[in-house]
This record gives C-alpha cells, sequence and structure tokens, in this order.
C-alpha cells in the first residue's frame, strides 16, 4: 500500500458538465482508490474499480451509480495515481466530474510529486491467457436505437466497428499498444507503444512522453457535444481542436502523433481500475474506455486467467 504524505487540491471545471469543480486527494490507510462526493450528503465512498464502472458513454469512464452518487472522467486521474505509485487514496470532490486542468494527466502527476509519496508495493495482476473484447460486443449491449444511430455516424464518417482491445501474457510488464485510425488527415492511422515495469525509467519515459499528451476533438462537433450534455467545458486550453477539414488543428499540437499517446493514457487509468498493475500485453486497435473495460470484466470472470501477487 502506498499513499500520499499531504493531501493536494485541484480546482477546474468538468469536461462534458462545464461546471466548476473542487477536488481534493487525501492520503489513506485503506487500500484503494475511493471517491466521496461531499455535495451528496449520503453519497458513501464510491470504489474506483472495473467493476463499479457505471458508464462509458460519454467518451470517459465512470464510476459509481450512474442515477446517483457517482464521478465521471476519472481516467486521467487514475494514469497519474498509477503513475506517481499512490494505490490509497480517498477523494473528495464537489460535483459529477474530476476537473479537466489541461486535458492531460501531467497536471495531476506533478502535483503528486510535489506532495510527496509514502512508498509501497502495488498489487500485481499476472495475465495469464488472452483476453479479448471486441467492439462488436459493446455493440450488441446498446439499445436498438443507439445501435442504429451508432451505424449511421460510422457510415457517414467513414469509420469501421472493428475495434478491439485484447490482452495477453507478458513477462516485460504492463506493455500497452494503441493504433487510432481516423479519417481525419491530420490523425490518419498511429500507433504508439509504452512498457511499464515498474522502475524509475518507465515512470520517466511516461511523464516526458506521454503525460502531456491531451485529449482531442473536432471543433465543428463541439455544439453538438454540448447540446447532447457533453463537452460543455471543452476550450482550445483542454482539447486539441481539430479544423472542419480534418487536416490541422485550431492550437499546437506537442507531438504529431499526440492523439494516440493521449490514448495511452486513457489506457493506463483504465487499466488501474483492476486495482492493481497489470502484468500484461495490452493491444488496443481503435481502442475505448469501454472496452477497456470489457476486457477488464472478462479477465476477472474466470479465476484461471490470472494470478494475483
Amino acid at each position: 500500500m502506498s499513499t500520499l504524505k499531504k493531501q493536494v487540491k485541484f480546482v477546474g471545471k468538468g469536461i462534458h458538465s462545464g461546471l466548476p469543480v473542487t477536488m481534493v486527494v487525501k492520503p489513506s490507510k485503506k487500500t484503494g482508490i475511493f471517491f466521496r462526493r461531499i455535495d451528496i450528503s449520503d453519497s458513501g465512498l464510491i470504489p474506483a474499480t472495473y467493476d463499479n464502472v457505471g458508464d462509458t458513454k460519454m467518451r470517459n469512464t465512470t464510476v459509481g451509480d450512474i442515477k446517483k452518487a457517482h464521478v465521471q472522467t476519472i481516467e486521467h486521474l487514475m494514469a497519474a495515481l498509477f503513475m506517481a505509485g499512490i494505490d490509497s487514496a480517498i477523494i473528495e470532490i464537489n460535483d459529477k466530474e474530476t476537473p479537466i486542468l489541461d486535458g492531460s494527466a501531467e497536471s495531476f502527476y506533478d502535483a503528486f510529486i510535489k506532495a510527496g509519496v509514502v512508498p509501497g508495493k502495488f498489487k500485481k495482476i499476472i495475465v495469464k491467457r488472452e483476453i479479448i473484447a471486441h467492439a462488436s460486443e459493446i455493440m450488441k449491449q446498446l439499445p436498438l436505437f443507439m445501435r442504429l444511430k451508432l451505424f449511421l455516424f460510422n457510415f457517414l464518417s467513414g469509420r469501421k466497428n472493428d475495434g478491439f482491445v485484447k490482452l495477453t501474457p507478458s513477462d516485460k510488464g504492463l506493455e500497452i499498444t494503441a493504433t487510432l485510425i481516423y479519417p481525419e488527415k491530420i490523425i490518419g492511422r498511429q500507433t504508439y507503444s509504452y512498457v511499464y515495469n515498474g522502475n524509475k525509467k518507465s515512470v520517466q519515459d511516461f511523464v516526458k512522453n506521454v503525460a502531456r499528451a491531451r485529449t482531442f476533438g473536432k471543433y465543428s462537433e463541439w455544439e453538438y457535444l454540448k447540446a447532447h450534455g457533453m463537452g460543455r467545458g471543452a476550450d482550445e486550453t483542454n482539447v486539441i481542436a481539430l479544423n472542419d477539414a480534418g487536416d490541422g488543428t485550431l492550437n499546437p499540437l506537442k507531438w504529431s502523433d499526440e492523439f494516440v499517446r493521449h490514448k495511452i493514457i486513457d489506457a493506463v487509468g483504465d487499466m488501474f481500475t483492476s486495482g492493481g498493475f497489470i502484468v500484461g500485453k495490452l493491444e488496443s486497435f481503435k481502442g475505448s474506455h469501454a472496452l477497456n473495460n470489457l476486457v477488464l470484466k472478462k479477465l476477472f470472470s474466470d479465476k484461471a486467467n490470472y494470478d494475483i501477487i
């Protein structure tokens, strides 16, 4: 078990809600990452675990009861906690969504390191067999009207519903290879690989080459998203904004492949909802939060799939 030496406060806004939010990450003697909605009197503790994920449809990971106490967009925060070596924390928050800050994991990580960490060892979850989650499985879980809507969107945008996330055994640590394929010219096909093995060098690699990568979206879609309760807090300070033609951005990129590097952040954060250090090879082809969650559910559905150390 490892936790913070002192609490850390973040103030910002939710990328989807657009609402101001204050979040305090506190040291804890209780193993696990837990949220508490202080704006809801009977919230209780909300475990940040794969089996408590209530929704992934809003392009993020949400934990808790979606109709009651829940917290949205936890993935960047979870990635930063994992990289800082923190597996025990109570996170008090006064609204339903974590602050987006600059759209990356960097500010979270820097604040945790500045506060200091009481070191400890993570639980290791060793992947023993191949586990795969297909986008078609996610599609089948949706209501009919949602399936038709998504099919139409994919048809009009030239996208295929052929994504998957696969876990296989590895002796190197958490090996992640993410691939994006978008019709927009500035993205196109991008692939990026990252390996976390628990040593300082792999953390430094993440901090230098991944942590600063921001989330992204098409500027022309913002009004549609806002009308449907998404992206109301998005702006050029926290999102890479693609232009309408899809061949450029309205704000400068940090890397030409910043898009796929951000998917590494999402994958690390989602894998940490396992409650430990996943030791396995993760292949994400056109992956999503929904697929990350499904592959974890499949992994833990059979004890023959994994060992815990």
